[in-house]
């Protein structure tokens, strides 16, 4: 297969396919891109996170940043939590593909970019790409399968932002290191996707949330080891023992050793002679209360700077608060939305259609839509007396929003208690007259005539006096609130019910009925 590849300007690149298929950006520990730095945040100091943030921007050094960014996602359990609630408020959004028109060409482009969607791996890949919410940037390489036609990603590697530096001279463009070019070189075209999420305006380098932390990271780190500190003076009673005037150097010494082993096995043998006393401390002037304050303060600092509130990820928020606070979340779960749809189709939507079915005029677009909380029990109070009132609502639309699926023809139905009572009142005359017009098949033809009739007689008069004693109870049903409420409630209802007129009928009929077959049998 014979592919030109062009740059985003449609001009041609010179590149080698089996580079597409190739895994570039592997990590040797004996090469430049070592996988096991040393650790940066056991030694921060103040000094030394000043240094480490200066030299991102000037590019000396961005390798000690990006490994600080990385153990703090791995050491503070809150920044954690938080940075990964947001991505996964992305990444775990499954994706739609849109056709640029509804033009022929445009809807086979959206097909085959649905297929490519359809990936298994597409999840990861998006995870990986929001790494760049903590570090500033993320770059993930795509491994073209080239051997068969058409070209498709079989594998997405995050390349660990480590090995990556900006270009000294533009200061935008982004390189990558290898033994062949220790001070980095260009990205390859269609082989590099790139996601650079903005958290404010200015250099990528400096639009990292982990460099907004980190201040925060480190003087909670100083509180919880200082915190610690505190609790084994003041959190353990003083040990005290007494000897007497001619106990011996062994004896002391014995003394001292059972006063270290109770500090760590809780109990000790000394001689009867002696004695031992615990002398509560003082609780430190409520120092305790003073290191919990400053370490969630540095907590709700992270939070503000990750998720843009505070009240549901911390505690001691009311539901109206988390209510208001989580739409801002909402808001800036869009912007990264958004921005990671720009990514996916500028770097792995674009490439596919290009290597695969040259440049195009328009292509199909990767959507990453949030779904917004909705208070459904608000929109179904809202919207019955509406219904009553008149106003046509397509049942589609309400269905769409509980998520309820169309009802195929052989589904069981639920339906009011109302209706349900009348329908099973129904049924049980369906039935009743099923077995009459059974009993009337067995008589005679001569009888046949006049018993039907008569049914059709007494059907018509029990149509006009059923009401009288059925209303009530149809009524009693609709205003009940449960099955329990209805049946507390029908033996007070039996003095409404008109039933003297309808049991007189039936008595009249089967009386007829009676005499008519006593005058066949005759």
């Amino acid at each position: 297969m014979s592919i030109q590849l062009v740059d985003h300007r449609g001009n041609p690149l010179k590149a080698d396919k089996e580079i597409l298929s190739e895994d570039i950006a592997r990590a040797y520990t004996t090469g430049v891109r070592n996988p096991r730095p040393a650790s940066v945040a056991s030694t921060l100091a103040p000094h030394r996170l000043a240094s480490l943030l200066r030299s991102v921007i000037d590019g000396t050094n961005p390798e000690d940043y990006m490994t600080l960014a990385e153990e703090m996602e791995e050491r503070d359990l809150h920044y954690a939590a938080q940075l990964r609630t947001r991505k996964l408020a992305v990444a775990a959004i499954e994706p739609t593909v849109e056709a640029y028109s509804d033009q022929p060409q445009d809807i086979e482009m959206a097909d085959r970019v649905r297929q490519l969607m359809s990936d298994d791996k597409i999840p990861e890949l998006f995870f990986d790409l929001l790494d760049g919410l903590g570090k500033g940037l993320s770059v993930v390489q795509i491994l073209w399968h080239t051997k068969r036609t058409p070209w498709m990603p079989f594998d997405y590697k995050w390349v660990d932002p480590r090995y990556l530096r900006q270009d000294q001279e533009t200061l935008e463009q982004i390189l990558l290191i290898s033994e062949d070019a220790p001070s980095g070189a260009p990205l390859e075209p269609y082989k590099f996707m790139v996601h650079t999420p903005r958290s404010k305006s200015g250099s990528v380098w400096r639009n990292g949330l982990a460099r907004l932390v980190a201040v925060m990271y480190m003087l909670k780190s100083f509180t919880v080891r200082d915190w610690w500190a505190f609790a084994e003076v003041f959190g353990i009673p003083v040990r005290v023992g007494k000897y007497g005037a001619n106990a011996s150097e062994d004896d002391i010494n014995t003394l001292i050793n059972a006063i270290g082993r109770i500090a760590s096995d809780a109990g000790a043998v000394i001689p009867e002679s002696m004695k031992m006393e615990f002398i509560e401390s003082a609780k430190g002037n409520n120092g305790d209360s003073l290191f919990e304050n400053m370490a969630r303060w540095c907590d709700e600092q992270t939070s503000k700077a990750v998720l843009g509130q505070t009240m549901t990820a911390d505690d001691g928020s009311s539901q109206a608060q988390a209510v208001v606070h989580n739409e801002v979340r909402l808001d800036i779960a869009k912007w990264d939305a958004r921005q990671l749809e720009s990514c996916v189709n500028e770097y792995l939507v674009k490439p596919f259609i290009i290597l695969n079915w040259g440049v195009q005029e328009h292509y199909p677009k990767v959507k990453i839509t949030i779904p917004e909380p909705e208070d459904l029990k608000m929109l179904v109070d809202s919207i019955a007396p509406l219904i009553d009132r008149g106003m046509k609502v397509p049942a589609y639309a309400l269905r769409d929003k509980f998520g309820i699926p169309d009802a195929e023809e052989d589904d069981e139905l639920l339906m009011p208690v109302s209706q349900a009572s009348m329908q099973g009142f129904q049924t049980d005359l369906e039935t009743s007259l099923n077995r009459a017009r059974i009993a009337i098949n067995r008589v005679s033809k001569s009888a046949e005539t006049e018993i039907a009739d008569l049914t059709d007689e007494a059907m018509n008069e029990w149509e006009q006096v059923a009401t009288e004693f059925m209303n009530p109870i149809l009524e009693l049903a609709q205003k009940s609130d449960s099955y329990q409420s209805f049946l507390d409630a029908l033996p007070s209802l039996q003095e409404q019910l008109g039933e003297e007129q309808f049991v007189e009928q039936m008595a009249q009929y089967m009386f007829q009925m009676r005499g008519f077959g006593d005058a066949k049998d005759a």
